[in-house]
């Protein structure tokens, strides 16, 4: 899977009217993550405001990141073994990007457009696959089902 220009440039573009609602977008992802999985709640160990900045901070990093996706990678692989060591499973990467999407479209209203949302849902792919790799060296984008059910 590959990212178009357009998508980088949309993707960053919406994420910069995120920026200066950061705090609300980041509660907003995560009521909505705990609502589709409450079994993660526990992962989450410190003050919400402050997992909220660094959820914010990592995505600015993230989509800073895509105009290298070289230098991003490495990052990424990173993150992903830490969030091994705090418990996080490979289906959880499911819940959070439906929660980052639903975030989203709160967030950008009318401008969560069609192509906005395929933009975001490519990056967001991207992502995952990096670092369900980086965590799970038999992960297989092209296998991979997520079996695990989630509240809707």
């Amino acid at each position: 899977m590959s990212l178009t220009p357009t998508q980088k440039q949309l993707v960053q573009d919406t994420f910069q009217k995120v920026v200066p609602i950061a705090a609300t977008a980041a509660d907003i992802f995560y009521t909505k993550l705990f609502e589709y999985d409450p079994s993660l709640k526990p992962l989450f160990k410190g003050d919400m405001t402050t997992q909220g900045d660094m959820l914010m901070t990592t995505l600015g990093v993230a989509v800073k990141g895509l105009d290298n996706l070289d230098t991003l990678v490495p990052v990424l692989e990173g993150i992903a073994t830490k969030h091994l060591e705090y418990g996080v499973k490979i289906d959880d990467y499911t819940p959070v990007g439906n929660a980052l999407l639903y975030a989203l479209s709160v967030g950008l209203e009318d401008d969560f457009t069609p192509e906005v949302k395929q933009a975001w849902v490519t990056v967001y792919k991207i992502v995952a696959d990096v670092m369900r790799s980086a965590a799970y060296p038999d992960y297989d984008s092209g296998s991979y089902q997520n079996k695990k059910q989630y509240n809707h």
